[in-house]
């Protein structure tokens, strides 16, 4: 039973969890069967774990996948999963914050370090607060993930999916890709239980994102902007953002057939392109 084998690896390593660092260490076999029939792995596959922990999920990865880097930030799970796979060839830990992290290395990697428009697939249990900065840190980077199946807050995972209403993270990952729950797990599948239940959460990601490669940083700037006050119309929010007058802001969304009464999470990501395109013509 993984329970009983993680207490004792944390007991004989004299470890425990970090609350501070959102480690909440999975133990439920059927969870592992199926975060792994999610990501699809095959031996040719390149894999990111983010915060591998104690390493159930990453004997699992490196048995599928061709090469795993997983990326650990406690020093004390890198010293333990280094012991535990000493020896293994297709596994690259590096002991590193992911959201400062932009290289990592892989086998075939003739020519410096980096992923370089290199296919690969991120797979992890990941701490809950840093679910939606991991999320843009790798779709938002210049070479972004083929897929991503993350272990996440259930009520997160519905947000992404849109299932609860939209947010910012609902636009910026749907951009990206197509998010999808492909299972719920319960708070007693962890090892120490989390007040909330989880979900699986697979993201296909998109050969390109839904809007150019020349308006993006434009669109996302706007989204951003939208959301800052959710509560309030888009004609306010967007106003003060872009430091356009509220009756003049509220022209330009009529411009793109968008009602300035409506708030943002009324809108649809064609309704923030054409409003994109509108605002990045008036600025030529």
């Amino acid at each position: 039973m993984k329970l009983d084998e993680l207490k004792s690896l944390l007991q004989r390593n004299n470890l425990w969890a970090k609350k501070g660092l959102g480690q909440n260490f999975l133990v439920d076999e059927k969870v592992f069967d199926m975060i792994i029939k999610a990501a699809n792995l095959i031996k040719t596959d390149f894999v990111i774990e983010v915060g591998p922990g104690t390493g159930f999920l990453t004997e699992r990865l490196i048995e599928k996948a061709g090469h795993v880097t997983a990326v650990e930030y406690d020093v004390n799970m890198v010293r333990l999963i280094k012991e535990r796979f000493k020896g293994v060839k297709n596994l690259t830990i590096i002991h590193s914050d992911i959201l400062r992290t932009k290289d990592y290395a892989r086998p075939d990697d003739t020519v410096g370090r980096g992923l370089r428009a290199k296919r690969y697939k991120v797979v992890a249990n990941i701490p809950y607060y840093i679910t939606s900065p991991l999320i843009k840190h790798f779709l938002q980077s210049d070479c972004r993930p083929e897929l991503m199946v993350l272990l996440v807050q259930k009520e997160v995972a519905e947000k992404i999916c849109g299932i609860s209403g939209k947010s910012l993270i609902t636009i910026e990952t749907q951009l990206f890709g197509k998010p999808e729950i492909v299972g719920n797990v319960p708070s007693s599948s962890f090892y120490p239980e989390p007040k909330v239940d989880s979900a699986i959460l697979r993201i296909n990601v998109y050969e390109k994102p839904l809007v150019s490669e020349n308006q993006l940083s434009d669109f996302l700037r706007i989204v951003k902007f939208g959301f800052s006050q959710k509560r309030k119309k888009l004609s306010n929010t967007l106003g003060a953002g872009l430091h356009v007058k509220p009756s003049e802001m509220a022209e330009i969304l009529r411009g793109a057939d968008i009602n300035p009464d409506l708030r943002p999470e009324n809108l649809e990501i064609g309704d923030w392109k054409r409003l994109t395109e509108i605002l990045t013509k008036m600025k030529k």
